[in-house]
């Protein structure tokens, strides 16, 4: 039988499987899975990797996921306020960051693998890694510098303190957020983790213009490429757009696998790539809480004849809401097994 890890690394080298590799992100779902309450389910490692394994099974999807919220990031530099949803994922509650003078004796997590917080996720990844390691990949998600910010402070100041100043207090945070980001790719990658989706927002001309991507963002990746290496990464902004960026990236740094946002053209996307690496095609799973059966079939349909010529593809979904019906994850996936299949 073939397994999700050789779908996907016959996709990257450019060859054939069964059929192309079918990323399915259940993050919240788990907690539904085992019935228990989002805040239960997220306060025990064992749950969340048991979780992932069982949906895996359930649905026959490639992948599996070590991110139990984004949040958690925040948590690791001292953040103790998280606000539990009953039926969508956890949240920042208060920021560590209340002003700009805080940033100079904020403490960046040391050795992460032995640090309190991150203790539930290393026993997710071990339980992973024993259950599924070498044949289903083990994903783990990484802010880069630029957006961790968002996460300490809130959008609003986050974006007053990059483009208006102080540059000196801007540039001591981007610093111990890029010590962070270093340390967190390591344990991740020290711990297991196969795929590591990059998640950059401000690496996209959908959060900051053109001319601002090139002068900024785009020297923090590759600073960050070059300190960590971009074997596992996938370059991914949150949902927006960045086809207007993608060859640029090609260009200047060494990411080989890139997350189409559903608002981007793929088959522009696809065109860009040119075979220099993997092109993912993002299902537009928001509107699976409300597309019918017909409608589901169609747009995966769409997005493989798009995206699956010449091969190097794979499809993948978003953060999928916790509230979409079982019917449409089943109907999501099954168009893509059937039509993401080799002649």
């Amino acid at each position: 039988m073939i397994t999700g890890m050789e779908r996907l690394a016959a996709a990257i080298n450019g060859e054939k499987s069964d059929r192309i590799p079918v990323f399915c992100n259940l993050i919240d779902q788990g907690a539904k899975e085992l019935g228990l309450p989002i805040k239960e389910y997220f306060s025990d490692g064992a749950h969340v990797a048991e979780a992932q394994i069982r949906m895996r099974e359930k649905y026959g999807f490639d992948n599996v996921w070590s991110l139990f919220y984004v949040g958690r990031e925040a948590e690791l530099f001292g953040c103790d306020n998280v606000i539990y949803a009953t039926d969508g994922p956890p949240n920042v509650g208060s920021f560590i960051i209340k002003n700009f003078r805080e940033i100079e004796n904020l403490p960046v997590p040391d050795n992460l693998t032995s640090h309190p917080v991150f203790e539930e996720q290393k026993k997710c990844l071990d339980m992973l890694k024993k259950e599924v390691g070498g044949r289903y990949p083990i994903c783990a998600y990484i802010t880069s510098s630029m957006s961790l910010p968002v996460m300490l402070m809130g959008m609003e100041r986050w974006m007053e303190l990059l483009f208006l100043g102080p540059a000196d207090l801007r540039e001591l945070l981007l610093e111990k957020c890029f010590t962070f980001f270093v340390r967190e790719v390591e344990a991740y990658r020290q711990l297991g983790a196969d795929v590591l989706v990059y998640s950059n927002p401000f690496g996209s001309t959908d959060t900051v213009p053109l001319t601002y991507f090139t002068d900024h963002s785009l020297p923090l990746i590759i600073k960050e490429m070059e300190a960590v290496g971009a074997q596992g990464m996938v370059y991914y902004c949150g949902m927006s757009r960045f086809n207007q960026v993608i060859d640029i990236i090609i260009e200047k740094t060494d990411f080989r696998a890139f997350y189409i946002s559903p608002l981007d053209d793929l088959a522009g996307a696809k065109a860009i790539v040119a075979g220099r690496g993997l092109t993912c095609g993002v299902v537009n799973d928001i509107k699976l809480l409300e597309w019918s059966q017909d409608q589901i079939r169609s747009h995966v349909r769409q997005l493989i004849q798009d995206g699956m010529p010449g091969g190097r593809f794979l499809i993948g979904t978003g953060v999928m809401p916790y509230n979409i019906p079982e019917t449409s994850i089943r109907s999501m996936l099954e168009a893509a097994y059937e039509f993401g299949q080799f002649d």
